[in-house]
């Protein structure tokens, strides 16, 4: 079966490219970018070994990519990357970064004060996490993603309706349940252990990405390890850009993307928000034949009647004016919305007029996704 290949408005994407994230970053082009998601050094090094009841040795992150001299270097080494992401991204652009408590408000600082504005943390609660071997404090069960915008004026995508339809439509909390990355998920290298000490969960990126991004979008990981962002894009029909200085991890990384079969463009659809629709004035329906001149409308429970009018405005209590306004008057209220207030009848039963709405869009040729 043949990969459908997806184009791009933006050229060098779908790549991994080999060298230390803040000088590469500030080499690509300036609002190119999206969304940026990073996974960035913790900064969590374990002093000493930490052993396992069974007397094992536990497998921590001891990399060099991980050590920083104190907390002023790992402030500073947060502002140029997250600087350079900033300059990255589009004006309605979006930022997701994930850490530990080692790290994770010092990062959120340092984004605070280039700019950033913070939409939301999220927990990423683990079903499986590492228990605390040493039994003095906690089982450190979760880690925190920080949801930001580049600036408090940017207008991000949030697929809302998406996000309900993916929790049984009851709307997505701030608490995300996942298990950690093992079992054949987990990459090894040629030795058999892990390819990198803190790969992520696919179905994390994922998530993300639905929430945030949509089909044709440009995505950059600054720190891209075995590729667990670009596989998730891959696989959803965006288009990603990888940073890695460790040849190790691109190659894994690489090898992994390749194998990806990307959805097809049916499957890539998602539910949209009423927002999202194209705009239908209550006058179109009018002017469709959808609802005639003269028709009465009620509320839910047929309390009030109102009288529709050839200009698209409507008569009832001794006021005439459009749905909303009208709407608002006979409820006594500063503001309402008349296609939800409203209501035809059909067979018998009481409809609300943004039902009708749809129908409209088809008789125009505009689709409401």
């Amino acid at each position: 079966m043949s990969k459908r290949k997806s184009q791009s408005p933006v050229t060098g994407v779908n790549r991994i490219i080999l060298g230390d994230c803040i000088e590469e970053l500030r080499a690509l082009p300036k609002g190119c970018a999206d969304l940026v998601f990073a996974d960035p050094p913790y900064n969590l090094q374990l002093e000493g070994e930490l052993m396992r009841p069974n007397n094992t040795r536990v497998d921590g992150v001891d990399n060099d990519w991980d050590k920083f001299t104190d907390f002023s270097t790992y402030d500073a080494f947060s502002r140029d990357w997250l600087n350079a992401c900033r300059e990255l991204l589009k004006p309605n652009g979006a930022l997701w970064v994930i850490g530990s408590y080692h790290n994770i408000f010092r990062v959120g600082t340092q984004l605070q004060d280039l700019g950033y504005w913070i939409l939301n943390d999220i927990i990423w609660r683990k079903t499986n996490p590492m228990p605390n071997f040493r039994g003095k404090r906690f089982t450190n069960a979760h880690e925190t993603l920080i949801w930001a915008a580049r600036s408090e004026k940017s207008r991000c995508t949030f697929n809302y309706e998406a996000m309900k339809a993916l929790n049984e439509d009851i709307q997505m909390r701030s608490d995300w349940l996942f298990p950690i990355c093992s079992g054949p998920e987990r990459l090894k290298n040629s030795q058999g252990k892990k390819a990198h000490p803190t790969q992520k969960p696919e179905s994390l990126l994922q998530r993300i990405l639905l929430a945030s991004t949509n089909p044709g979008d440009v995505v950059v990981d600054p720190f891209f390890g075995t590729g667990t962002t670009g596989a998730a894009a891959a696989r959803l029909g965006r288009h990603w850009i990888g940073i890695e200085r460790e040849k190790s991890y691109a190659r894994v990384a690489q090898k992994r993307i390749d194998a990806i079969e990307p959805l097809d463009e049916q499957s890539l659809s998602i539910t949209q928000s009423k927002r999202a629709a194209p705009r239908v004035p209550f006058g179109t329906l009018i002017e469709l034949g959808i609802i005639k001149p003269g028709a009465t409308l009620y509320d839910h429970r047929a309390k009030h009647e109102a009288h529709v009018k050839a200009d698209g405005s409507i008569a009832c209590a001794g006021e005439q004016g459009s749905i909303h306004k009208i709407g608002a008057h006979v409820q006594g209220a500063q503001a309402c919305n008349g296609w939800t207030f409203w209501h035809y009848e059909a067979g018998g039963k009481l409809k609300p007029i943004d039902a009708l709405r749809d129908e409209a869009r088809s008789h125009l040729g505009i689709s409401a996704n």
